[in-house]
């Protein structure tokens, strides 16, 4: 791929032979995973149940051609016709707490790209005890105020990304919407290869 012949050999093989986890496919993880693979990630655990609706095209990494089909599926199109020789698991599933841990085993990073509280705070509390790194997102919604999103370390596995209070509320006029989800998306992908790179996140 093209984007690689800005790596040196050594930073291609780490990006190609680490496995990355991706916690929900909407409009954190979709654009998350499209990132990834453009700096050069090639292997990628992928999970999510949803379909794609018209609503999501807003700030999903999506067309609407491909509206009324599963979220997985189309993903996985979309993301091979950036780069045909990606190694994908994609899971049709509901994530818990149950199923978490053995799905992201093998995974050297988690992304976690859900849109509720509760399902975020699942993931934190069910992968951080085990060690497992996480680049975390919260208060993406609105509009403006680009600065506000913010990247920070807590602890020695865990990266949050957000505002941290600017949750989705449509009566208060806080929408999720492309330009704040893309913003967090990219800086999720950009701190996930920092990490591996070894880079200031």
């Amino acid at each position: 791929m093209a984007a690689n012949a800005y790596l040196s050999e050594e930073e291609r093989a780490i990006l190609e032979s680490v496995r990355i986890g991706v916690a929900g496919a909407g409009g954190l993880g979709s654009n998350c995973a499209a990132h990834l693979v453009r700096a050069g990630i090639r292997r990628l655990v992928i999970a999510d149940f949803d379909t794609v609706n018209e609503s999501n095209l807003n700030r999903q990494f999506f067309f609407r051609d491909q509206v009324g089909r599963k979220k997985i599926d189309v993903l996985r199109e979309n993301l091979l016709r950036i780069e045909p020789g990606l190694e994908l698991e994609m899971h049709d599933m509901k994530l818990d707490s149950g199923n978490v841990p053995a799905l992201f085993a093998d995974c050297d990073i988690v992304a976690e790209a859900f849109d509720s509280a509760a399902s975020k705070s699942m993931l934190l509390n069910t992968l951080l005890p085990s060690g497992k790194r996480v680049v975390a997102v919260s208060g993406i919604a609105g509009w403006g105020n680009s600065n506000a999103i913010t990247v920070k370390r807590i602890g020695t596995n865990l990266v949050m990304i957000g505002d941290l209070h600017t949750g989705v509320d449509p009566d208060a006029g806080n929408y999720p919407a492309s330009p704040r989800v893309g913003i967090a998306a990219a800086m999720q992908a950009n701190s996930i290869i920092a990490w591996l790179l070894n880079q200031k996140i």
